[in-house]
């Protein structure tokens, strides 16, 4: 079955987003009220016009997010989990209109902190959050970041990225997502502060506290360094939701002195990479803290969610499964010059056992095919009318994969 798509905005049917249909186009509920508005603006004799933020966050349950995740994330389903929850619970945070009559508490922001090696899906996570949820969402590496006045970029420069994101729209950049990657490389070298200035490590976490926390911020609408003389656009960040992600190297060992487990010598076994991700899973603020983020940052992260390495299984799966997996993607690019590709089994594993030999992790896969599909991708438009073979022997021994003729019956395979 089709998946049908709003054609203004994108947006896939669901049960709780119904899709009006025409000649080849479709239009959902929330682009019929902005075009209402859009015509007749909000005439309170009509009722109350609901924003088309309100309406994802009330569509959105925990349930559907974990779903839409599946589609393009393999594995890490506690991490999916996590995160789907604390979206959901930010979005309910940040409606105007709550059930809850006479009760003045506040709820405070579910910030996140993912904790998982390079090429374990955190900056997937985001994006495919960002991408179900219709919002404008910035990733920013924290590694550029520096205290101001010195060469790099401003902490401020991170809403920059999301306003720009958000087509200049100042509303929609407030209830965006600002993913910041590398947050690990920003840590102080010891728990002891530094009498010096720390360009890049402690002096960032301290800037970070006040766009995380939620205030006002006066930022450069392009971008760059601040001076007095050029203008500002304030941004409330109070309903931004900030999720950071870090490899965080030597972690697990700090969790493991912890709980007692180290052990001295030259004799004992190295650990596993189960029983890291077993260490990885019970991490606590505290572990945080001796790695090297000021405990003020933690407090404004309390949700910590820890990502696996990935295994060959899955790694085949990240190839085949999800809606724009490589392997769909190779299939497509082939398709147009009228060639079938097939991957064996075992070429997909070979292929999967290189990513985790060369330690990239999931991103790791297309250079790896790049470099596989090169030469033959060379001579694609020769090949019309065939079918592409990618076996084992091409992936680990570089040789020419084979071609059937697709038009006879009693085919004859031929060498690329």
């Amino acid at each position: 079955m089709i998946e049908r798509k709003c054609s203004f905005c994108k947006a896939p049917e669901s049960p709780t987003n119904h899709l009006i249909a025409g000649d080849g186009v479709y239009i959902c509920e929330h682009c019929v009220v902005n075009g209402y508005r859009i015509f007749f603006g909000d005439d309170e004799e009509h009722g109350h016009i609901h924003t088309h933020e309100e309406f994802e966050q009330k569509a959105v349950i925990p349930k559907e997010l974990h779903k839409f995740l599946n589609e393009y994330i393999i594995g890490q389903e506690h991490a999916k989990k996590t995160l789907s929850v604390a979206v959901y619970n930010h979005f309910k945070r940040t409606l105007k209109q709550h059930n809850v009559e006479n009760d003045e508490t506040e709820i405070a922001k579910s910030n996140i902190l993912l904790i998982g090696p390079t090429g374990s899906g955190k900056t997937l996570l985001a994006q495919t959050i960002a991408r179900m949820l219709n919002v404008p969402i910035a990733i920013a590496d924290a590694t550029s970041l520096t205290e101001a006045g010195y060469v790099g970029e401003d902490v401020e420069n991170i809403l920059t990225k999301l306003l720009q994101a958000a087509d200049g729209d100042v509303a929609r950049a407030q209830h965006g997502i600002v993913f910041i990657d590398e947050i690990d490389k920003i840590s102080r070298m010891s728990e002891n502060r530094s009498i010096t200035r720390d360009v890049s490590g402690e002096g960032v976490q301290q800037a970070l506290l006040k766009i995380i926390e939620g205030s006002q911020v006066n930022i450069p609408p392009k971008g760059g360094r601040k001076h007095p003389n050029q203008d500002f656009v304030q941004i409330d960040t109070s309903e931004i939701l900030f999720i950071c992600g870090g490899a965080f190297d030597g972690l697990t060992e700090i969790i493991q002195k912890r709980m007692g487990s180290n052990v001295l010598g030259f004799n004992h076994a190295k650990k596993s990479s189960k029983e890291r991700e077993a260490s990885l899973s019970m991490v606590e603020p505290d572990d945080l803290v001796k790695y090297g983020l000021i405990p003020e940052l933690i407090g404004r992260l309390p949700i910590l969610a820890s990502l696996s390495e990935i295994g060959i299984d899955d790694m085949v799966r990240i190839l085949t499964e999800p809606k724009n997996s490589l392997v769909r993607q190779y299939k497509k690019l082939f398709a147009i010059d009228g060639v079938t590709l097939t991957f064996e089994e075992d070429a997909l594993k070979a292929v999967a056992a290189k990513a985790i030999e060369r330690k990239t992790g999931a991103r790791g896969l297309r250079s790896i095919l790049e470099e596989i599909m090169v030469d033959i991708m060379y001579e694609l438009p020769e090949y019309n009318g065939y079918e592409v073979v990618i076996t084992k022997e091409v992936v680990e021994s570089s040789t020419k994969p084979i071609c059937v003729k697709k038009s006879t019956k009693n085919s004859t395979k031929k060498s690329a």
